[in-house]
């Protein structure tokens, strides 16, 4: 067996503790893929990997040879890309915020697709910090301040926020026209998926940016049940303006204190420290940095 697909076989275990998932996703048999490292191991005269009923971790000499490997990987991988005109294949998983996506990203996908017909991309959804090497995901999009320092950030857009309303909950609780007058106010409330807690309204007052707190009756942790629980009068939100702008456009939402806004949010791509990018990867980046970089209204580069 070729040299570099044992090494494309180990490193896949590694990143996914199993010889299972591994297997799975090289559509490798599982009982190949254990013969074939036991092999390994045998001519290397050093044991790699740590075997238990439910995990598989790499041993001190299986994180030296881990590290080799990734390298290597990556430097055939592009030299084969600078002398060939093929243009990159295999799969991409990649995780995504949901309404970003559907909103600049899926509209634009077949483009995407036709320009690079052997790629196949699986796309998960969601907001929860997602182990990228873990769970094998190449590459995520995410709203909001970087946090985790394992990870490559690189920014690619500034989404503009708004606060708004129903035109019930305003009727009801008045417009606001200062921050002072937020008393006897509720908002709905939005569960950060790093911390847990439902996250402070934010306002500019005079430069300075001021978080505050309003009491709520309803905590959500979907964008999109966020949305429809202010059309249905149960509070104050705020949001990035591309996902409401049909509906203040219509009626079914009142932006709220203008005069006020808050700090926009950043959009950015993040991908292991530990792994060069693949060429489907980097191609997958690029495109995705030119549709959130068009300038307008809502996003900034």
């Amino acid at each position: 067996m070729d040299r570099l697909d044992v090494m494309r076989l180990f490193t896949r275990i590694v990143e996914r503790q199993s010889f299972t998932l591994a297997a799975q996703d090289l559509d490798w048999p599982r009982s190949t893929a254990t013969q074939v490292i036991k092999d390994l191991e045998k001519r290397l005269g050093v044991r790699l990997l740590q075997r238990t009923t439910r995990h598989v971790k790499a041993t001190l000499d299986g994180e030296a040879y881990y590290r080799r490997c990734i390298t290597i990987l990556g430097d055939v991988e592009d030299a084969e890309a600078a002398f060939s005109d093929a243009k990159p294949r295999g799969l991409l998983r990649v995780d995504v915020h949901g309404t970003l996506a559907r909103h600049f990203l899926l509209p634009a996908l077949p483009g995407f697709l036709t320009c690079y017909p052997n790629l196949q991309l699986h796309i998960g959804e969601g907001d929860r910090l997602v182990d990228l090497v873990r769970e094998g995901v190449d590459c995520v999009l995410r709203v909001g301040d970087l946090q985790d320092s394992a990870m490559v950030g690189r920014r690619v857009a500034l989404l503009d926020e708004v606060t708004c309303a129903s035109p019930s909950y305003v009727a009801r609780h008045g417009n606001p026209r200062s921050i002072d007058e937020l008393a006897g106010h509720v908002s709905i409330g939005f569960i950060s998926s790093a911390s847990g807690m439902a996250l402070p309204l934010e306002f500019t007052v005079n430069g300075t940016l001021r978080n505050i707190t309003l009491p709520s009756t309803v905590t959500v942790t979907s964008a999109e049940t966020y949305v429809m629980a202010a059309k249905l009068g149960l509070g104050l939100i705020q949001v990035p303006r591309y996902h409401v702008q049909a509906d203040l456009a219509a009626g079914a939402l009142i932006s709220v204190l203008p005069d006020f806004p808050a700090s926009p949010t950043p959009v950015s791509l993040l991908y292991p420290h530990s792994r060069q990018l693949s060429p489907r990867v980097r191609v997958f980046i690029d495109w995705v940095t030119q549709e959130l970089a068009t300038p307008g209204e809502n996003i900034r580069p």
